[in-house]
């Protein structure tokens, strides 16, 4: 639990990672280019104390990552969401065993999330429904940018990514977090689009699609999906850190988001390693949209609360102690908006 000026907020990180980018788990040259790409996000975008060495971004291990996310970076509860990325790393990028022994060891704090290819098939699908089983999977991490074999990117619309949301919806997995931002060397940029995400959203309606990197660079194109899709979240992985080199530009993506998706579809994520949270939370709580941008309102505690924790909390029904919830928490519901509610922030 993080406190300020006498408030107090629940916490929850909505998209970490556990990584081994080590030589020795470099399958090619593209791990390497992948893992220097995050490296220079890393350094870009933080601030000068928070920058680590090289060495230290290859690969964190769980116990360093239990002291930065929780120990010293106050967060309550985090969220798996790992990458395969099977091209390029020999064991794959995100840890799945490691990252699913620490779930185990700290359920309290953890929640793990798996991820799915729709190009494996049938043969995929078998292994969506074991993984679903053995890790009690609320949610997935998709990367329609990946590489597998020849193919260099998939779309949610493909006929076999539908075969893959239909098993989700089956197994009662929720949560469907798609990697929509930025993009990573070598992987290409417009494999990374947000107009599948409109697709699948409208013929998913049961599902929540939540969109990590609120699509940046694209943010409009994703503001005007996700203001008539009501299942649709955005997630402000690598959006974070702009809050320290470029603010004004935080504060558009911001105000943007809270003006067409309204305050309860926004969830905070470091994107640990990339940062980690301590620092983002503190600069989240302190900041303000400044007072010549006008055309947005003002972020208040109630919507930071929501952004930092509560929203996520929803998604995963994570329990929440009361004297953290927001008066109305208890009465409001836990699922999307209903359809016709989708209508633009302002007129609600």
């Amino acid at each position: 639990m993080y406190s300020k000026d006498g408030e107090d907020y629940f916490i929850v990180d909505a998209h970490i990672a556990l990584w081994d980018a080590r030589p020795e788990n470099q399958r090619n040259v593209h791990g390497k280019q992948f893992i220097d790409c995050f490296y220079d996000y890393h350094r870009n975008l933080s601030p000068e104390p928070e920058v680590w060495s090289y060495e230290e971004y290859l690969y964190q291990g769980g116990e360093r990552l239990m002291r930065d996310v929780f120990a010293d970076g106050i967060v309550d509860h985090a969220v798996f969401q790992p990458a395969r990325l099977a091209e390029f790393y020999e064991r794959g990028f995100g840890q799945t065993e490691e990252a699913w022994a620490l779930t185990q060891q700290h359920p309290d704090k953890l929640t793990y999330n798996h991820y799915f290819d729709p190009r494996d098939g049938e043969a995929g699908l078998d292994q969506l429904r074991a993984d679903a089983e053995r890790f009690g999977l609320k949610g997935v991490k998709l990367y329609t940018a990946d590489w597998h074999g020849d193919s260099r990117g998939w779309k949610l619309s493909d006929p076999w990514s539908y075969r893959y949301l239909e098993v989700c919806r089956e197994l009662g997995i929720r949560n469907i977090h798609i990697h929509k931002g930025p993009t990573i060397r070598p992987l290409d940029r417009d494999a990374f689009d947000v107009a599948d995400v409109d697709h699948a959203a409208s013929d998913f309606t049961d599902l929540n699609f939540v969109v990590e990197h609120c699509g940046l660079p694209r943010l409009e194109d994703f503001c005007w999906i996700a203001t008539q899709e009501p299942n649709v979240h955005a997630g402000l992985a690598v959006a974070m850190p702009f809050i320290h080199t470029r603010p004004r530009y935080f504060a558009q993506i911001m105000g943007e988001l809270v003006y067409w998706l309204g305050e309860d579809r926004i969830s905070f994520s470091s994107d640990y390693a990339l940062w980690t949270p301590k620092w983002l939370v503190e600069r989240f709580v302190d900041f303000q949209i400044p007072e010549d941008m006008t055309e947005y309102a003002p972020l208040t505690t109630a919507v930071k609360k929501k952004v930092l924790g509560l929203n996520a909390a929803t998604l995963y029904h994570i329990p929440v102690p009361e004297r953290l919830q927001l008066p109305a928490a208890a009465e409001t519901a836990t699922g999307p908006r209903e359809p016709g509610a989708a209508d633009l922030a302002m007129a609600r």
